[in-house]
């Protein structure tokens, strides 16, 4: 709906002062929408002519044009495949391709969904350094819709969570943890584990995991301290690790709520 595709039944939307499903030309020229799951490269062409193509449809002069895909394909570690068929390119190339032909015209706002699913951890780290290094450099408002937490938490600082068309959280990830989850997990490393029963060990927190050398437990975030200097005073403890609940967890409970 607000890159325009969609025409809502009810409500309204502005970005950049426009309505978007109005189409207007002037507010086209001012974003870009990346897809995950769809291209606009030309699958038999090269991808450096798709991206030529962009250019003459937006008036971008050749100089910037060369100057901008020379930045950005080095950035995104594509440089050498310029010339090569969108086909023959991978998932993560032509992701990469696809990021730079949006923002060849250096839109004010770019739209992503899910840009990063299906890519390999490596490509997928490419590409999360280069969105936040456009943010921050070109100043431009970044829309991110993922369902795929690792990219919110590395590139998102404020998140909206809908549910059933209503927003039912707005603010900060870490706001989320706080709010949503009462609690750490404590880890611990210790020879002696067998002979604690789980009882005993619940007088801590609740016991998640018990295995022959390590204790995990749940732990409420006002006892963390105390918790913690109980088991290493009461146990031999050898190792000790306290982290925050998944936030893929804390968004579970959140809609099983």
């Amino acid at each position: 709906m607000l890159a325009g595709l969609l025409y809502p039944t009810s409500g309204s939307a502005k970005v950049l002062g426009y309505t978007p499903w109005e189409r207007h030309d002037g507010y086209r020229r001012q974003f870009a929408l990346v897809l995950g799951q769809k291209n606009q490269l030309w699958w038999d062409l090269p991808a450096r002519e798709s991206l030529e193509l962009n250019a003459k449809i937006y008036g971008i002069p050749t100089d910037r044009f060369e100057r901008t895909i020379g930045e950005m394909s080095e950035l995104l570690v594509v440089k050498d495949k310029l010339n090569v068929s969108v086909r023959e390119l991978s998932l993560g190339e032509r992701m990469k391709m696809e990021l730079i032909a949006s923002l060849l015209h250096q839109p004010k706002v770019l739209f992503l969904d899910e840009p990063t699913i299906g890519l390999d951890v490596t490509s997928q780290k490419i590409v999360r350094d280069f969105i936040r290094r456009h943010n921050t450099g070109q100043g431009t408002t970044i829309l991110l819709t993922s369902h795929y937490m690792a990219d919110i938490e590395a590139l998102c600082e404020r998140v909206i969570i809908i549910d059933h068309g209503k927003i039912f959280f707005d603010g900060k990830l870490g706001e989320i943890v706080d709010r949503f989850a009462d609690f750490k997990v404590i880890t611990i490393q210790c020879a002696s584990t067998e002979t604690r029963p789980n009882e005993d060990l619940s007088r801590f927190g609740e016991v998640v995991e018990k295995t022959p050398g390590s204790i995990t437990l749940k732990v409420k975030r006002d006892r963390v301290i105390p918790v913690c200097k109980s088991l290493l005073d009461e146990l031999p403890v050898t190792d000790i690790d306290i982290q925050e609940v998944p936030i893929e967890d804390v968004i579970r409970q959140i809609f099983a709520r």
